[in-house]
């Protein structure tokens, strides 16, 4: 199915945003309600599920905290997520400065945190339980730790020598923290120490630096601007204004050296690429220029191209449910990347012995009632 992602023409998203979008986060509960942030300030909130059950549908904005509203972003919204674990609460940071946690029946800040620089990028974990921290990367080399509980911004994580660009924690330890920064590291964190990072990762694995101290331990020789574990938390994927993409194995630190080519990355800023989840083999969707690239993880193999953007593709959100990809970009739309539908079978086989085909098969589940495969 992800091999097939098409544009599709049968959905569109509702334009509300008037300037680019940033940012796209949707909520793991249901996989049906979608945030989008954008440079004015402005946060959407999409209903993703059809509900005339019409093949061609718009998905509808349900509401918007809009330049009118009274605690909108002043300046350009870079992150926003869902809290992880149910849909009452989401966060969105700014380039003015600010960390917002949201009641979404009310649409009203619960909680402000305010930061001496401008916020590029945050995460909540998925998986915590024991902690409620949201990790926050701004133009301090320190990485902030907001926790929602006591409401304080207290921990300080110290290592970086310049802005912090992007923070993702471990899907699979959750006191596990990956930050990467435009000194050109990617560091990872054990929040509960307070005596530095776990390690830095070397795009070398210790074989340089005897040549050069400048050249060790940076994992990108560029701005490192964008993160993303796999779902299993096993390895982790970093971009660079090197032009380089690299995975790396998030328990020994090492470079696996997978070469995915040339990964055009000119963001001033942090770019939000997506990996698939529960795909065999898994696919990374990264943001080229005004498309995306399509690329298998574990082989660097560039699959695809997606093109149907007028401008630059900022971020990119994967729907596992249905194995569909959303876009956000600077030309103010959001687009919706779905499996083409199965080709017919060929005419050759016999009608009798399969099963008969009422429904268009992409309206159909996807599980299947084989007994082969179970």
């Amino acid at each position: 199915r992800v091999l097939s992602l098409e544009l599709n023409k049968d959905r569109d998203v509702e334009r509300i945003h008037g300037s680019g979008i940033n940012t796209l986060d949707i909520e793991p509960v249901e996989g049906r309600y979608m945030l989008s942030g954008g440079s004015d300030g402005v946060i959407v909130l999409y209903d993703l599920e059809n509900l005339s059950r019409k093949p061609s549908y718009t998905c509808k904005a349900l509401f918007t905290v809009g330049r009118s509203h009274p605690d909108v972003h002043k300046f350009s919204v870079e992150t926003v997520q869902w809290y992880p674990h149910d849909t009452g609460m989401f966060t969105s940071s700014s380039f003015d400065k600010t960390l917002k946690i949201w009641d979404t029946n009310t649409l009203q800040p619960a909680d402000i945190f305010h930061f001496e620089g401008t916020v590029y990028s945050h995460h909540m974990s998925p998986i915590a339980t024991k902690h409620c921290l949201i990790a926050v990367g701004t133009k301090s080399p320190k990485v902030q730790l907001c926790d929602l509980k006591s409401g304080s911004s207290s921990h300080i994580l110290q290592g970086h020598r310049q802005e912090v660009l992007a923070v993702s924690w471990s899907p699979r330890h959750e006191y596990i923290l990956a930050t990467g920064s435009a000194d050109g590291r990617v560091k990872l964190w054990d929040v509960r120490r307070a005596s530095g990072c776990l390690s830095t990762l070397d795009q070398h694995n210790g074989e340089k630096s005897k040549a050069s101290s400048e050249a060790a331990n940076t994992a990108h020789n560029g701005r490192v601007n964008g993160l993303c574990y796999t779902n299993d938390g096993l390895h982790l994927l970093t971009i660079g204004t090197d032009d380089r993409m690299r995975l790396w194995n998030s328990s020994t630190g090492e470079n696996t050296l997978v070469n995915y080519g040339k990964v055009c990355n000119e963001s001033r800023k942090g770019l939000k690429l997506a990996i698939s989840c529960g795909c065999n083999p898994e696919f990374a969707f990264v943001p080229y220029g005004s498309t995306i690239a399509v690329y298998t993880v574990f082989t660097g193999e560039l699959i695809t191209m997606l093109r149907g953007h007028y401008s630059t593709v900022n971020c990119c959100v994967f729907q596992p449910h249905f194995q569909e990809l959303y876009s956000g970009s600077k030309d103010c739309n959001i687009l919706a990347w779905i499996p083409a539908p199965r080709e017919p079978f060929p005419d050759d086989i016999s009608e009798k012995s399969l099963p008969q085909q009422h429904l268009n098969p992409a309206y159909e589940d996807a599980w299947s009632s084989s007994d082969d495969e179970g």
